[in-house]
C-alpha cells in the first residue's frame, strides 16, 4: 500500500469502518423489530448482514487501503513489518472516528437519537475469552488468507465473522473500534460502557499472540517468503 498517498488509505478505512459499523447496527435494530422477540433469528440475521457486508467492503477497499477496519489488525500488521508505525496510529485515529460515524449513521435511519449508551451486559470471564478466541481466530484467518489473494481474504473473514457470531460467548466483537462505538448504541448490538474495557483488552492481548503463533504459521522471510510476499500489494487485511 506504500504506492497509495496516506490520504487516500485513511479516507478508505474511515470509510469502510463506517459502513461496517452501520451494518451491524443497522441489521440488529432491523433484525430485532422484525424477529418478533426470537432472538436467535435476529442474531442469525445480523451474523448475515455483517458477513455480507465485509465481503463486500474488503473487495472495494482492500486494493486501496488493505481495508484493516480493525485497530488490531492495523497494529498486527505493524508487528509483522507490513505497516510503518504513523500509518498504523493513523489508521487506528480514523477507525475509531469511523466507527463512530457509523453508529450515528445507522441511529439515524431507523429515528433513533444519534448515541445513546448502552445498557446491554457483556461481562465476565467467558465474554472476555470469547473476545481472545475471536480476535486470534480473526487474525490468523487474515494471515493465512492473505497469501492466496484478496478474494480469499474476503471470503474467509465474512465467513469467519458470521460464524464468529455464533460459537463465541460475546459474539464475536473482534475489534477495538467496534466495541467502543456499540458502547454508544442501546440497541441489539450494543455493550455497556463499563463491560467494553476487558474486551479491548481481551482483542490486544489476542493480537499480539496471534502475531506471534502466525510468524510460525505464515512466516514473511525465510524459505517460503516467496509465498508470503507474493499477495501482499493487494491482499493487507
Amino acid at each position: 500500500m506504500s504506492d497509495v498517498a496516506l490520504s487516500r488509505r485513511l479516507l478508505a478505512e474511515g470509510f469502510g469502518t463506517a459502513f461496517l459499523l452501520a451494518i451491524v447496527v443497522g441489521s440488529g435494530v432491523m433484525a430485532e423489530r422484525l424477529s418478533t422477540g426470537n432472538v436467535a433469528l435476529a442474531l442469525l440475521a445480523n451474523a448475515l448482514a455483517t458477513g455480507a457486508g465485509l465481503f463486500a467492503l474488503i473487495q472495494m477497499l482492500a486494493p486501496v487501503s488493505g481495508a484493516h477496519f480493525n485497530p488490531a489488525v492495523s497494529l498486527a500488521m505493524l508487528l509483522r513489518g507490513e505497516l510503518s508505525a504513523r500509518d498504523a496510529l493513523a489508521y487506528g485515529a480514523i477507525q475509531i472516528a469511523g466507527a463512530l460515524i457509523g453508529v450515528a449513521a445507522a441511529h439515524a435511519m431507523f429515528d433513533l437519537s444519534l448515541f445513546s449508551l448502552s445498557q446491554h451486559p457483556r461481562e465476565g470471564f467467558s465474554q472476555a475469552w470469547s473476545e481472545f478466541v475471536a480476535t486470534f481466530g480473526l487474525l490468523l484467518v487474515i494471515f493465512g488468507a492473505s497469501r492466496q489473494g484478496t478474494m480469499s481474504v474476503a471470503l474467509a473473514v465474512a465467513a469467519y465473522i458470521a460464524s464468529a457470531y455464533w460459537f463465541t460467548a460475546s459474539t464475536s466483537f473482534a475489534n477495538p473500534a467496534v466495541t467502543l462505538a456499540r458502547a454508544l448504541t442501546d440497541t441489539f448490538a450494543g455493550i455497556r460502557p463499563s463491560d467494553a474495557p476487558i474486551f479491548v483488552l481481551a482483542q490486544f492481548v489476542a493480537t499480539f499472540a496471534a502475531v506471534f503463533v502466525g510468524r510460525v504459521l505464515f512466516p514473511l522471510s525465510g524459505e517460503d517468503s516467496h509465498i508470503g510476499r507474493r499477495h501482499r500489494p493487494d491482499a493487507r487485511h
